[in-house]
C-alpha cells in the first residue's frame, strides 16, 4: 500500500471517528433538552387530592421533574392564580399553557361526550373505570374526541365513588327533590334536571358560601373528608351516601397537543407513567381518609347520614336511563361513546357481580 493510500485512509478513519463523535453528541444534545412548563387548575389552592397531597396534581409534577432528572419541569397554577378555575380547556387548546387538571364533564357544553369520562350514573365502579379506560379502548376514544381541539386527555386521579351530597332538608319521596336548588355537575345534573331540580354549577370555592346563605338548598362535591374539609357538614346536616350519581370520578389531564408531540418518546412514557401512578395513589389516598372522617362527622359533627329512600334511587335509575339514551340519540360522537361504555360495563359487570360483589357479599 503506498504512502499516499495509508494517508488517506487515515484520514478517513479521523473523519468517521469525528463524525461518530458528533453524532453522539448529537444525540446526548437531544437527550437533554430541557422543558419548562405550565399546568392549570379547576380547583382552589391547597385543595387536598385535587391540588395538592399524594397523586395530586402538583404531586405529578414533581414526579415528572423528578423521574426526566430535571429535564421537564411543570409549573403549577391552581384555580384563580393564572386563569379562572374552568377556563383551563381553552387555554390548554390555544397554547397559552401546556396542560391542565380537572375533570371532563367541566367540558359537558363544548363535547357532551367529554362527561363519560369522569362519571357516568349508576355506570361503573373505579375499578371498572380503569378496566374501560385503559384496557377497554376508551383512551384512544377520548383521544379521537379531543384531537379536534388540539388536546391529549388521560387520567391522573380518581375519588372513589362520591357520595350524594348534603341537604339542608331531608328528602322523603321523590316530590322532595321538585324546586329543589343544588350544586351538582356532570350527567347527574341532567338526570337531577328532569326531576324538577334546579341545577347549579360552582366551583368548589363557592359551594359553602352558597349553601350556608340559602342560595342552593343542597350541594354535591366529593366524599366525607373533602366535604368536612370545605365545611359543608356546618351549612347542612343530612348527608346521603348512596354515590348513584358519580360510582368512580376521574381527574383529567389534557396536554396541549403540539407541545405533547415536541416532547421525545421517554419524556412522554414518563409523562403516561406519572399519570397512571398519581390515578392509583390518589385512590389510595381518599380511601384511607374517607372512613376517618365520615366516623367523625356523624360521631361530633351531628351530621346524619343515611341512604337516599328506595322510591328515589328507582326514579333516578330510570331517568337516567332515559337522558343517556336521549344524548346518544342527539350527537354521533356521544352515541360512539355511549354505546362503547355500555357494552363494557355489560361484561364488566358480569365478572363484578362474580368476583368482587361475590366477596362483598360475605359481609366484609
Amino acid at each position: 500500500m503506498s504512502l499516499n493510500r495509508r494517508k488517506f485512509l487515515g484520514a478517513g478513519a479521523v473523519a468517521a471517528g469525528a463524525g461518530l463523535t458528533l453524532g453522539a453528541s448529537g444525540i446526548a444534545a437531544a437527550s437533554e433538552k430541557t422543558f419548562n412548563w405550565k399546568m392549570t387548575n379547576a380547583y382552589a389552592p391547597g385543595s387536598p387530592f385535587y391540588v395538592q397531597g399524594p397523586g395530586s396534581p402538583t404531586d405529578f409534577c414533581k414526579r415528572v421533574e423528578a423521574m426526566s432528572n430535571g429535564r421537564l419541569k411543570i409549573q403549577h397554577f391552581a384555580a384563580g392564580e393564572l386563569i379562572p378555575a374552568l377556563e383551563g380547556f381553552d387555554a390548554v387548546s390555544s397554547g397559552m399553557v401546556e396542560m391542565n387538571a380537572a375533570n371532563a364533564f367541566f367540558w359537558a357544553g363544548k363535547i357532551p361526550a367529554a362527561q363519560f369520562f369522569t362519571a357516568v350514573p349508576f355506570g361503573m365502579n373505579t375499578q371498572g373505570m380503569n378496566a374501560w379506560l385503559y384496557n377497554g379502548g376508551a383512551l384512544q376514544l377520548w383521544e379521537e374526541l379531543y384531537e379536534p381541539h388540539g388536546l391529549v386527555p388521560m387520567p391522573m386521579g380518581n375519588t372513589g365513588t362520591q357520595m350524594t351530597g348534603w341537604f339542608r332538608q331531608p328528602l322523603e319521596n321523590v316530590d322532595s327533590l321538585k324546586g329543589l336548588k343544588m350544586r351538582v355537575p356532570g350527567l347527574a345534573g341532567k338526570v337531577y334536571s328532569e326531576l324538577g331540580v334546579a341545577v347549579r354549577l360552582l366551583p368548589g370555592g363557592e359551594i359553602f358560601p352558597a349553601l350556608e346563605r340559602g342560595v342552593i338548598d343542597a350541594a354535591e362535591f366529593v366524599g366525607p373528608y373533602q366535604d368536612r374539609r370545605m365545611g359543608l357538614h356546618k351549612a347542612a346536616k343530612n348527608y346521603y351516601t348512596t354515590g348513584w350519581h358519580e360510582p368512580t370520578n376521574v381527574t383529567e389531564l389534557i396536554i396541549n397537543k403540539k407541545a405533547w408531540d415536541s416532547l421525545p418518546a421517554d419524556l412522554q412514557a414518563i409523562v403516561r407513567i406519572c399519570a397512571q401512578a398519581c390515578n392509583a395513589e390518589s385512590l389510595a389516598w381518599s380511601d384511607a381518609v374517607n372512613a376517618d372522617a365520615l366516623e367523625d362527622l356523624v360521631t361530633n359533627e351531628g351530621v346524619i347520614a343515611k341512604p337516599l329512600p328506595t322510591d328515589i334511587i328507582t326514579r333516578l335509575r330510570e331517568v337516567t336511563n332515559d337522558t343517556l339514551a336521549s344524548m346518544a340519540a342527539a350527537d354521533p360522537a356521544t352515541r360512539k361513546v355511549h354505546d362503547h361504555f355500555m357494552a363494557f360495563r355489560k361484561k364488566y359487570s358480569t365478572w363484578s357481580a362474580t368476583g368482587e360483589k361475590g366477596f362483598m357479599d360475605l359481609g366484609v
